[in-house]
């Protein structure tokens, strides 16, 4: 098996993805956990090699991960801590994988260099992605057992700081999406009024006035609207909206939700 010192990556150099989709009223996150034994999971993640953008090669990740090129990509924060690097984790995991795993210590220079390797310091660089649910197939990789859909606040507990990783992912959404306009890409192609409510209210974790918010959002002149959903009863069918992307690249707009 090739070894890891071996590839082309930039050394202690990494990307994590915090995958982000909508289902159910409810902000979803697509989590691995690792084919070992114990409790480890961990985010979509990988190294990027020494020709590669750091932007190409988390769209690289959110390919194998999800089957689907066409996403919603945002770089939103660096982890740089001195202390941060995956030792403390690796040992416990080899530590209950004493059947798998040899002392990496004791087992010759390969393995010795493949530990240093993967335990140096590493400095992340966090993205997250918006994506439509029902376009995505998750995509396990070798070392996976299994990669679900969690609700967001009932995330299992990760590897290292990937936790705080995906909070600082919904901070930044939530502060940004105003002037980005991009929670749309967690919807299907055409929806409600109603439905543009309740995602934005998984997002912020709270109510918005059922008479005020539509006229936000209209005001934004970012939506296109279509025919009535057909419910079973015109008089009370709700109109199909379309996000408009050509025009909301135009605009400029204050906080309407953040207040």
């Amino acid at each position: 098996m090739e070894s890891v010192s071996d590839k082309n990556y930039i050394e202690q150099v990494s990307v994590e993805c915090v995958i982000l989709g909508y289902q159910d009223r409810q902000l979803r996150v697509l989590v691995p956990k690792l084919a070992f034994k114990g409790d480890f999971w961990g985010l979509p993640g990988g190294f990027v090699y020494q020709d590669e953008d750091t932007d190409d090669a988390a769209r690289r990740i959110l390919y194998e991960r999800t089957g689907i090129k066409d996403v919603y990509l945002e770089q939103f924060q660096v982890m740089g801590k001195a202390n941060r690097n995956s030792r403390e984790f690796l040992d416990r995991m080899i530590g209950q994988n004493s059947d798998l795993f040899s002392d990496p210590l004791a087992e010759g220079q390969r393995s010795r260099m493949d530990y240093d390797w993967f335990t140096r310091r590493f400095i992340s660089i966090g993205y997250y992605a918006l994506v439509d649910m029902n376009q995505v197939i998750p995509q396990k990789t070798d070392l996976d057992v299994s990669i679900e859909w969690y609700p967001i606040g009932e995330l299992p507990p990760m590897i290292m700081d990937h936790n705080q990783i995906v909070a600082n992912a919904l901070a930044t959404l939530r502060l940004t999406i105003d002037q980005k306009l991009n929670a749309f890409n967690l919807l299907p192609e055409t929806f409600t009024m109603q439905e543009i409510q309740d995602l934005y209210e998984a997002i912020f974790e709270k109510r918005f006035a059922q008479n005020n918010f539509p006229k936000r959002i209209l005001r934004l002149n970012v939506l296109d609207r279509l025919e009535k959903k057909y419910t079973g009863a015109a008089n009370k069918a709700p109109y199909l909206y379309r996000f408009d992307r050509a025009r909301s690249s135009q605009l400029s707009t204050e906080d309407l939700f953040t207040e």
